[in-house]
This record gives C-alpha cells, sequence and structure tokens, in this order.
C-alpha cells in the first residue's frame, strides 16, 4: 500500500507538499489498499494527457487513469497551473482546492463518477464529508 507522489518542474507555480498529497490520498481511499501515483504536473503535461487520453486538446485540473493491474488503484495527475487559477477564481485556499481535487481524483479511481446527477449528488456528498476530515469547508457551498 503506497502513494507515490511525483512532483513536475513547475516553474514556480506553487504545489503543497507531497506530505499532505499522501495525507489526502489516504483519506480519501480508506479501506483500499492499493497503490496509486499521483503526479503534479504543468499545463504542457496535462494538455498531452487530456489530449491522448479523452480527446480534449487543452490542460484541465484533474486526471484519473484507473489501473487494471492487481494492487494498484491507479494514477492521478494535477494540473498545477489550472489548481492555482481555479483556487483564486474561486477565492478557496490552494491547498483546500489541492485536497479536493485529490480526493476527487481518488474517488475517480475507486469507480464514482458524476456523469448524471444522482451520481453527481453522491460524489460530491462523499467528497464533503472527506474533506470535512481536514477541515475544509464545502467546496460545493457558495458557488454563485
Amino acid at each position: 500500500m503506497t502513494v507515490d507522489v511525483q512532483i513536475a518542474e513547475l516553474d514556480g507555480t506553487p504545489a503543497p507538499p507531497a506530505a499532505e498529497i499522501v495525507r489526502w490520498a489516504v483519506e480519501a481511499r480508506g479501506e483500499d489498499t492499493r497503490s496509486l501515483c499521483l503526479r503534479v504536473v504543468d499545463e504542457a503535461e496535462s494538455a498531452a494527457l487530456n489530449a491522448r487520453f479523452r480527446d480534449r486538446d487543452k490542460a484541465t485540473n484533474v486526471l484519473a487513469f484507473p489501473a487494471v493491474e492487481p494492487g494498484v488503484l491507479g494514477d492521478i495527475a494535477i494540473c498545477a497551473p489550472v489548481a492555482a487559477l481555479e483556487a483564486r477564481e474561486q477565492d478557496k485556499a490552494l491547498a483546500d482546492h489541492y485536497a479536493h481535487l485529490v480526493v476527487h481524483g481518488v474517488l475517480h479511481l475507486l469507480g464514482h463518477d458524476h456523469g448524471t446527477p444522482v451520481e453527481a449528488a453522491d460524489m460530491e456528498s462523499r467528497e464533503i464529508e472527506l474533506l470535512g476530515r481536514f477541515g475544509i469547508v464545502d467546496p460545493y457551498g457558495d458557488q454563485t
């Protein structure tokens, strides 16, 4: 049961300490003991991954890639510049937004989705509950 955190060269874009990322991922993973890799990437790497695996030609905040091999949960890529921009636009602490993206990515690896309103409500309630364990307020609470 490992959580491998890799932080790419980010040209000054801030990223939380690896230990914090591990803490958020382990909490979100819960009882699941499979290993996972989480990489904090720049815009170019995020855009390349998004284009290759989702046929979308732009960087995105978080991508989750479930594994098929036993003992491995999957991989997550978080785009540091997109995360920083979203945190500023949403007037949220950067660390809180990163925690949300980590939790969101891990939940995707565990099979959660938000493709329908029912799925979205279930996933969001799970995110809110997990983030609350870190003292982070509901990220969906005030989206005006």
